[in-house]
């Protein structure tokens, strides 16, 4: 088929605050010989889109398309035909029309070109919709939970900010895999939320103390594990809440990155520290589709549940209020925005 020169795209010229995000033309995407060309139904907004406006992670360049996360039709396979004749791309079942989610850095646009290991295809049990409220953050809970640190049944787990979108996730995991799930949240309506989605003990961080809290449940031994979103102001509490041979995953920077430490520090209880992204644990053709996989089951099964929190219109002010509304705290669930039908 025939392709428009220009698209439309969420992009930055230049690092800072929300008003650095537009909506602007670009030309359709360069599309690479194991490309899948993928019209865009819907994007799904993340910390790590705020961490490229912000200038925390690099961009490539300028202007930078923001996003991994999106999901669509496929409209344009692979031409190489070493990988139309790979084992694996055999597997995942690529057609023309497929609806597919995108893990992929540049996917906030009208239509993206994707190597095909980034690109999963969505099975006729779950919506469109549904794949890209989960498809990171769904992949992080899943590859954190078994590689990060392997989650077992009698596990006690904290979660930072349980009522996030990975936070409900996470809790859901957690529970279906018999742990006992503390959390962390800041107001008692997030709490409720948290609690409905299985979270055995919720802390209003703002109105208690959390360290004292967490030992209270532990009887002082503290948790076998620390699942930490926020960074910088929780991470001093975390080496007090973590148990001996405990550890710590840290999944992100809400509050900014945690500063450098002498790791002897960990020393004192043999804590492990782990700081890992996601796509090191789909980074394979046989991880993607071993995660892929267990990801579409778990939210067929009914396992996971995704819950969303607000659908933005493509558009300058709606990608801008999108982030701004996921870095106030705010929300719960997961943020997407529409780009059509």
């Amino acid at each position: 088929m025939s392709f428009p020169s220009t698209i439309q795209a969420i992009a930055i010229s230049k690092t800072g605050g929300p008003e650095v995000v537009e909506k602007r033309e670009i030309p359709f995407p360069k599309v690479a010989p194991d490309h899948l060309v993928v019209k865009v139904q819907y994007l799904g907004i993340n910390f790590i889109d705020t961490y490229y406006r912000e200038g925390i992670y690099p961009a490539s360049g300028f202007p930078f398309v923001i996003g991994k996360e999106a999901s669509g039709v496929v409209v344009a396979l692979p031409t190489d035909e070493s990988v139309l004749n790979d084992p694996d791309y055999k597997k995942c079942g690529y057609k023309q029309g497929s609806r597919v989610a995108l893990d992929y850095m540049g996917s906030h646009a009208e239509y993206v070109s994707a190597p095909w290991k980034t690109v999963y295809v969505i099975p006729e049990s779950v919506s469109s919709l549904t794949a890209v409220s989960a498809l990171v953050q769904g992949l992080t809970a899943i590859s954190f939970m078994e590689e990060a640190y392997n989650v077992q049944k009698g596990d006690t787990i904290l979660i930072h900010t349980v009522a996030g979108g990975l936070g409900l996730l996470m809790t859901q995991l957690a529970k279906s895999r018999g742990a006992i799930v503390i959390g962390t949240t800041s107001t008692p309506e997030k709490a409720s939320l948290a609690k409905a989605n299985g979270a055995d003990h919720v802390i209003l961080y703002k109105n208690e103390d959390t360290v004292a809290r967490v030992l209270e449940l532990t009887n002082g031994e503290g948790v076998h594990a620390i699942f930490d979103g926020v960074g910088k102001d929780t991470f001093e509490s975390d080496l007090i809440m973590i148990k001996r041979k405990g550890t710590i995953v840290s999944v992100g920077n809400a509050s900014g990155p945690v500063p450098p430490f002498p790791p002897i520090r960990l020393q004192k209880k043999n804590v492990k520290l782990l700081r890992p992204t996601m796509n090191n644990y789909t980074y394979t053709s046989t991880e993607i589709l071993y995660y892929g996989n267990a990801l579409f089951s778990l939210l067929a099964d009914g396992t996971l549940k995704t819950r969303i929190f607000k659908e933005y219109p493509f558009t300058t002010e709606g990608v801008r209020q999108a982030q701004i509304d996921l870095t106030s705290g705010k929300t719960t669930g997961k943020l997407v925005v529409k780009v059509s039908d």
